[in-house]
Formats: C-alpha cells, structure tokens, sequence
C-alpha cells in the first residue's frame, strides 16, 4: 500500500510540474469549483446496486480504489500531454468490464479537484449505464440524436459525487452506428469538449467486436482505451481490435479481472 501512495503522489507531483505555473492551475482550480449546474437533473442512486455493480462512490477505501487512482492518473498525463480530453473507452468482446471500468475512471478523475467529467452512454444498442448507479433517466443521447432536445434538459448528476455528470443512452436504438456516425454525434463531442474548461469527456462504447458502432464514432474523439479480460481475451483479437481502432489514438489497455 505504501509503495502505491508513493507512486501517487509522485505521478501527481509530475503532473503539477509538466510546463503549467502555479498561477495558471490556480485559476483552472477555481474555474472548476466556480461551476454550478443549474438544470442538471439530481439522482439518488442505490448504495446497494453500486456497491453490487463495483461502483466507487458506494465503496469505502480499498486497493480496488487505489488501482483506479493509478489508472486515472496515468490517463489525465497523457490527455494533457497532447491536450487531448475526450476518451472512449471499449473492450474486445462483452462482459469484459468496460463500462464499470469508465464509470470507475469518471468517478477517480472528477474526485480530482481540477477536473470535471461528463460520462456519456454510447451504448445506444442497449444502453444500461444509468442502471449500474440504480436510476432510472427518462430521456438520453438518443432522444438527442433523434430529435430538437436541449441536451441540458438530458443531464443527470447520479448520487453526490462533485463535478462528475452523466448523459444516459435514452431508448435503444437499432440504427445506432448510423446516428454514432453521424456529423450531429461529432459535432456534439465538440460542443460537449468547448463547454468547460478542465472537462474530460468520457464515452462507454460497445465491444469493438461485436457491432460496427464504435468504429463508427470512434474518429470523433481524442483516444481510446481497450478494456481486457485475464484468461478470456484472446490475442489475435486484441491485435485485431487495435488495428481497426487505429482511427483514433489507442492509449493502452486495462487487465481487467486479474487473478494475480
């Protein structure tokens, strides 16, 4: 535990320190705690379905914790490096934990005193996000897409986690990688990237794999991260999933589900 706060504080130390003045970060601070969200819809989520569904914010301090600390640091110094801030994040084939692994990371990254996070459900096939923190939205991306929604109307603020947002899926949708693909869904990742500053975007897409929409979308955003099982993801998959996600900028991958 001890050598993993060390590498903490000195990724973050790194972080501080990569070519920003005190001041500068001293005004992104207060950017970021200045904001208020006005119409953003209010949640209570489930303690008990998000401690079930692995969720942070329902879970007290752990190494499971601390992993996502690591992972979400490494990330925001990679973002930064190339002031990227929009992520997706997939996975070679189902049930291999991208989405628990994209709420995790939001929620690390926004518990950061500078960041805020808008996770996003992209999952427009069969969209279940909202359903890991026990809400039930009644509109989302779709409704967006489809139709003249005023995208604030579709925001949800799940349980009390400071500065993290969620925009649900909405209904499903079986023209889903033609309206991912689309010049409204790209022109929406850059407004979604200009509204704040010190905002990361975070975007849970289908398994590469299995459907044709995240290859789809994926040209739209900064980078992706590729969530991996121990002992189930293949190689040749692995290998395949990265060369047809070489639209966008691969930033590495996540073993999920490790036995050791």
């Amino acid at each position: 535990m001890e050598k993993i706060q060390q590498a903490l504080e000195r990724a973050r130390q790194q972080r501080e320190g990569a070519g920003t003045s005190t001041e500068a970060r001293q005004g992104h601070v207060e950017d970021v705690q200045s904001i208020v969200y006005t119409r953003t819809q209010s949640m209570e989520g489930k303690s008990e379905t998000q401690r079930e569904n692995r969720i942070l914010s329902a879970m007290e301090h752990s190494d499971y914790a601390d992993a996502f600390k690591i992972l979400s640091t490494q990330i925001i110094q990679r973002m930064e490096e190339h002031q990227w801030s929009s992520i997706a994040i997939t996975s070679v084939g189902g049930d291999e934990g991208k989405t628990t692994t994209a709420i995790n990371l939001g929620i690390s990254i926004a518990k950061e005193i500078e960041y805020t996070v808008l996770l996003v459900d992209t999952n427009l096939r069969k969209p279940e996000l909202h359903t890991y923190f026990g809400i039930k939205p009644e509109r989302g991306l779709s409704d967006y897409l489809q139709g003249d929604v005023d995208l604030a109307d579709l925001l949800v603020r799940p349980g009390d986690v400071d500065h993290f947002v969620l925009l649900p899926g909405g209904a499903p949708l079986m023209n889903s990688t033609e309206m991912l693909g689309s010049p409204k869904m790209c022109s929406l990742v850059e407004e979604l990237k200009d509204r704040y500053p010190k905002r990361i975007i975070i975007f849970d897409l289908p398994p590469v794999l299995n459907t044709a929409d995240t290859l789809s979308f994926v040209p739209c955003v900064d980078c992706a991260l590729i969530v991996v099982e121990d002992d189930t993801t293949k190689e040749t998959e692995l290998k395949q999933t990265v060369e047809l996600l070489s639209v966008t900028n691969v930033i590495g991958t996540v073993l999920n589900k490790a036995r050791y």
